[in-house]
């Protein structure tokens, strides 16, 4: 959990900061908060939008989660794979003189066989597994 600073107006969060407010806790609707981010499975879950929970204090800026999907995940790894190839032949146009074909080749042949166990995967635990 992470200090941060909420200013509440009328029922409302108007600020948050990471910083103590000049005018001090407890003037003008300041008041302490903290950050609640709840655990979270690394490659399966993320995190959405925050709401906040004025009845408590501090304030809690609780975040929700989501799951994400097999495919979802499949496409960023794809889009990964692609970037590196990408990338590669981006290097290669800054310096003409050290043009090398077969890095692309190589860069390519590596992304194929990448992109094809993706694509073969069904499961979050298979995927691991390429990783």
């Amino acid at each position: 959990m992470s200090t941060h600073y909420v200013r509440v107006v009328d029922g409302n969060v108007t600020d948050v900061w990471d910083t103590p407010p000049a005018e001090g806790v407890g003037n003008n609707g300041w008041r302490n908060a903290v950050e609640v981010r709840p655990d979270i499975i690394p490659n399966r879950q993320g995190y959405t939008a925050h709401t906040f929970d004025l009845t408590t204090d501090p304030v809690q800026i609780v975040w929700g989660t989501f799951d994400i999907s097999v495919d979802d995940r499949k496409s960023s790894m794809i889009t990964q794979a692609k970037f590196a190839v990408q990338q590669t032949i981006r290097e290669s146009a800054m310096d003409p003189e050290s043009f090398d074909p077969s890095a692309i080749t190589a860069a390519q042949a590596t992304m194929t066989a990448r992109i094809a166990a993706i694509n073969a995967c069904n499961t979050h635990d298979e995927l691991d597994a390429l990783n």
